[in-house]
């Protein structure tokens, strides 16, 4: 078992009753910090926030329709390798010839008005790059998750973008969806009474092939691309960071998809609290994303707690019973973070989901892949 210190790779526990200028001072500013937030205080905005979103893949796909269907956002700019594939978009979403880049000449946007932010949806070894050099030319930053494959890459691009003076933004779009944020509620008003344990688990069957496959691409395996979705939770669901991380790692029967990452991570993290959480992530099984907390006087749980749509909240606590389907559909999740995302840009506010928060989950990874052995 691995005790956190206070070094970079060993972040110091944050307690619940941390004031918002505490979190600050600390530079770790995260969900997990505060109450569930407002996340459209302040004045309107004059004109749609342009986002210019780098790599058009599956993602992508999913981010761009939520941003046309705001009220605040607009897609100015598309960066492809692919420049048919560019064009095409391009003119499904109305962006101008003189709009579309390659990633060679990306820098460009230094000099286009229309775009304010840019959208990071590349693979994960690609987001430190990018990061910076839209940070350089000005632009504030949206980033997919994981933040990076590295602390030091993380922290890098809290850097450029401070330097810069821009807001950078981790895309954690469940910090901005209703049932988790009703979860998140009903703990901090005490419906459970005092939180004893934290199950969850997220995966999916990995084709052969896919680039989350390489290491070099991915910078790990599904702790980096799912696990991180229940890492993340039992941050926000207690309000608490880990202070004793302990973690296993495997390949079932020498598969030959996993020569360069990880098929299995189980690990438990003890919070200052004393509450436990235990952990699952694998590549290797269709394994439904989901989060059960259990307290003293009941439990709660989220099932397709980190999907797109479908996400259901069951509850049985003293006084009450829960059974809630979220009707929303795919892209309600990434609308919702687009328009606080916007809110931020176009009124001068944090952003709930900042670097630190990023941060802060890559230095858990590191210290979940250290106690399992594994070298990152």
């Amino acid at each position: 078992m691995i005790r956190l210190g206070p070094n970079h790779s060993n972040p110091e526990p944050i307690a619940m009753n941390l004031t918002r200028r505490d979190f600050a001072k600390l530079g770790a500013l995260s969900l997990a910090s505060r109450f569930v937030p407002d996340l459209h205080a302040g004045a309107s905005a004059p004109r749609k926030t342009g986002y210019c979103v780098i790599g058009l893949g599956r993602i992508a796909g999913h981010f761009m329709p939520a941003v046309r269907s705001t009220a605040t956002s607009q897609i100015t700019g598309l960066v492809s390798g692919h420049r048919d594939k560019a064009e095409r978009i391009a003119a499904e979403y109305g962006v101008p010839a003189s709009s579309t880049y390659s990633y060679e000449t990306f820098d460009e946007i230094a000099h286009n008005p229309a775009i304010d932010a840019v959208y990071v949806a590349l693979p994960n070894s690609m987001h430190a790059e990018y990061t910076i050099r839209a940070a350089k030319a000005g632009k504030h930053v949206l980033c997919e998750k994981p933040m990076s494959t590295s602390v030091a890459y993380a922290e890098a691009m809290i850097a450029a973008c401070k330097a810069a003076r821009v807001k950078l933004m981790i895309a954690y779009r469940c910090h901005y969806e209703p049932t988790n944020l009703k979860a998140i509620r009903l703990i901090r008003e005490g419906a459970l009474g005092r939180v004893q344990a934290i199950e969850s688990t997220f995966g999916f069957n990995i084709a052969p092939g896919e680039w989350r496959l390489n290491k070099k691409l991915a910078g790990g395996g599904p702790l980096f691309d799912v696990g991180i979705y229940s890492l993340n939770a039992c941050r926000y669901l207690t309000g608490e960071e880990p202070e004793h991380i302990a973690a296993t790692a495997s390949v079932i029967d020498q598969d030959d998809r996993f020569k360069e990452v990880e098929e299995n991570v189980s690990w438990t993290m003890k919070f200052p609290s004393g509450i436990v959480a235990s952990c699952n992530t694998t590549y290797g099984a269709n394994m439904e994303g989901f989060y059960r907390v259990h307290g003293s006087n009941g439990w709660l749980e989220v099932d397709s707690a980190f999907v797109y749509e479908g996400l259901r909240l069951r509850a049985d606590y003293v006084g009450a019973q829960l059974d809630e389907l979220n009707p929303a559909r795919d892209p309600s999740h990434f609308l919702a973070e687009a328009e606080h995302f916007s809110h931020c840009v176009q009124n001068g506010l944090e952003p709930q989901s900042p670097g630190e928060e990023g941060l802060l989950d890559m230095r858990y990874i590191t210290q979940i892949y250290r106690s399992a052995g594994i070298v990152m």
